[in-house]
Formats: C-alpha cells, sequence, structure tokens
C-alpha cells in the first residue's frame, strides 16, 4: 500500500469515526421514550380535536357524514357517533400512556375507513402519516413516560420504582453489545 492510498484511508475514517460517535451519542441525548410521548401527544391530539369538533357541532357533523363521508353500512348518525366515541376515548388512554398498543387499533381502523371509504386518493399521504405514527407505537409501545410503563415494571419487581434485574441485565448486555 502506498502512503498516498493510506492517507486517503486514514483520511476517510475521520469523518467516519465522528459520525459514528454522534450517531452513538444521540440515543443518549434523545431516547426514544421522549420521540414516542411526542408522537402519543401528536396524533393524540389530532383526533381529540376532531372529536371535539364533532360534539360542538354535532347536527354538522352529522350533516357530513351524510353527504360527503358517506361510511358504507352505517346510518351517518351512527357511523358519527362511532367516529366521536373514538375519537374522544381512545386519544386520552395514548396522552397518559395507559393500554397504548390497544388504544392504537381503533384509531388505525379509522384510518383504514377512511383511507378506503372516504378519501381514496385524497387523504393517502395524511393517513400514511397518522397511520405510520400509530403502527410505530402499536409495535414500540409507550415508552418510559407511561402508566403502562409503571405498571409493567410493578407487575415485574412488585414496586413501581425499581428496576427488575432483568431488565439491568438486559441494558448491561446492550451496552456491553455496543
Amino acid at each position: 500500500m502506498t502512503r498516498a492510498s493510506l492517507a486517503a484511508v486514514v483520511g476517510a475514517s475521520r469523518p467516519r469515526a465522528w459520525f459514528v460517535a454522534v450517531r452513538n451519542f444521540a440515543p443518549k441525548l434523545l431516547p426514544l421514550s421522549l420521540f414516542l410521548l411526542a408522537i402519543r401527544i401528536g396524533v393524540g391530539m389530532e383526533f381529540f380535536n376532531s372529536g371535539r369538533l364533532k360534539l360542538r357541532t354535532w347536527e354538522f357533523a352529522v350533516k357530513l357524514f351524510s353527504d360527503e363521508y358517506r361510511v358504507p353500512l352505517l346510518d351517518p348518525e351512527i357511523a358519527a357517533r362511532i367516529a366521536a366515541f373514538c375519537e374522544l376515548t381512545f386519544p386520552p388512554l395514548l396522552f397518559i400512556g395507559l393500554a397504548t398498543r390497544l388504544a392504537t387499533l381503533p384509531l388505525l381502523g379509522m384510518i383504514a375507513v377512511i383511507q378506503i371509504f372516504v378519501y381514496p386518493v385524497e387523504a393517502w399521504v395524511d393517513d400514511l402519516l397518522w397511520g405510520g405514527c400509530l403502527l410505530f407505537i402499536a409495535t414500540r409501545g409507550a415508552g418510559v413516560f407511561s402508566l403502562d410503563f409503571l405498571i409493567e415494571n410493578f407487575i415485574e419487581t412488585g414496586s413501581v420504582w425499581r428496576r427488575s434485574e432483568a431488565a439491568a441485565g438486559l441494558r448491561d448486555r446492550v451496552r456491553a453489545q455496543r
């Protein structure tokens, strides 16, 4: 290997080393649980505000379901009630992180109905965004900042605040693999 090629390899490794250092430091600075909390609140507020709007202008909401939304097989009044119920019940569960994975399922169902029956062409970008966020929550859970975490910790250790030996051992194994 010549000096020029050796210098090129060493020079190329500096940016890579910097990138690896930043990549390894970023999760410590911004943990996944903070992102999960932000996603839970953001998606939940979108649905919750929609439900509040339906309650405030109930006649208009029913009119929308009869004229524009036209959900098949459901009376517009019933469809509006189901939508309002889902939008006002499940987002608060997302906010506090209680039964979070289950709370995402009806909201994902609403997104599927909107995409398939209501706006099959126009709303796919929004549906993909909200659906992706909900799928992320459904697959990763609520994170540390949730009642789900406290309940799991209590079931596992008998205490809300004490961390289990299994969790500590897993954390140590993950650190050793880095």
